[in-house]
């Protein structure tokens, strides 16, 4: 089979090279997948520069999300299209996949192939910040970085589904624009827009009652200072390359909470709470609430430069790797 390795640790583009490997066997307990589409996610541009808090060995091959086929297991049945979270030495950047089957969750029906390999980490994540760790109410206000982005779709949907008022942050007209067809209630961009002033201005001065931050650094920085009384902020990630060290005393002195949210304990700390979670997600799919925005379908000989544009932060939404040039678009 065909499948993406890094034999090296580099940007992107210049470390992952696509190879001819031999055809993963299951073992008992395990699961033979095609793979029908596999998401781009942040991490695996991290992994490529061995900057991730997991370094798998080298050679490996990134890819930690898709929508798979069942081909064949140890035991069981056959045929199943199901959502899984390939592990690492041997991701999903490739044609066929291994995984363990007690992990593997159904796809929603309500969504194709390339939506449905979006919909677990980034969808999850969202879920669990917004309402395991924030707990957003009803009629509060939302803040979302990165609002056109992968993961800040998803908590704009996520807060939207929620009854929030969302106030999005992009960088650009078109991101602006997809910010507003999400539907954020108010979009500012970061490039032009006095961010603090204008949060301020949208919510009477009170400021914004939960801020969802996957970016990091300048975005982190300015949230502070438009915070609500009580506000919650939720640390997801470091998408902009800079690690804030956040000043404790303005916390006390604003009564704010700094939430960290590393989803993937939850898998190992409280698996059943992912379970309940994909059934909702699963649920709001049907219903038409949530959608992965999916900003490009790449056959699988692109997923190098898939993976490059979302280190560079040039996507909108999610780039998804369907192998196979006809399903690709």
């Amino acid at each position: 089979m065909k499948a993406w390795r890094v034999h090296a640790n580099g940007e992107p583009h210049a470390v992952m090279r696509l190879e001819e490997v031999p055809d993963p066997q299951p073992g008992p307990g395990q699961l033979l997948l095609r793979v029908r589409a596999a998401n781009v996610n942040f991490p695996d541009a991290l992994l490529c520069r061995g900057q991730y808090q997991v370094r798998p060995p080298l050679p490996f091959t990134p890819g930690v999300e898709i929508c798979g086929e069942v081909l064949a297991v140890g035991e069981g049945a056959t045929g199943a299209r199901v959502l899984a979270q390939p592990p690492l030495p041997d991701g999903g950047f490739a044609e066929l996949a291994v995984v363990d089957a007690a992990t593997v969750r159904p796809a929603p029906e309500a969504l194709d192939d390339a939506e449905a390999a979006a919909l677990h980490i980034g969808y999850q994540t969202g879920w669990f910040g917004l309402h395991r760790r924030a707990r957003l109410q009803a009629g509060e206000t939302l803040l979302v970085h990165a609002a056109a982005g992968g993961v800040g779709s998803a908590a704009v949907q996520l807060g939207k589904a929620a009854g929030a008022t969302v106030i999005g942050v992009v960088g650009g007209a078109d991101k602006a624009r997809t910010a507003r067809e999400l539907g954020c209630d108010v979009v500012l961009d970061r490039r032009s827009d006095d961010l603090v002033a204008a949060v301020k201005e949208a919510t009477g001065g009170r400021g914004a009652d939960v801020v969802y931050d996957p970016v990091g650094g300048e975005a982190y920085a300015k949230s502070v200072k438009c915070i609500a009384f009580e506000g919650r902020i939720v640390v997801v990630g470091f998408a902009g390359g800079a690690i804030p060290t956040p000043a404790l005393n303005h916390a006390l002195v604003k009564n704010y909470a700094i939430l960290g949210l590393h989803w993937g304990l939850y898998n190992t700390k409280d698996p059943a709470a992912i379970d309940a979670c994909h059934e909702e997600l699963t649920k709001l799919a049907a219903q038409g609430v949530i959608k992965p925005l999916i900003g490009g379908r790449v056959p699988l000989e692109g997923a190098a430069d898939a993976v490059q544009r979302v280190a560079d932060g040039t996507s909108v939404g999610r780039l998804v790797v369907v192998p196979g040039a006809e399903e690709a678009r």
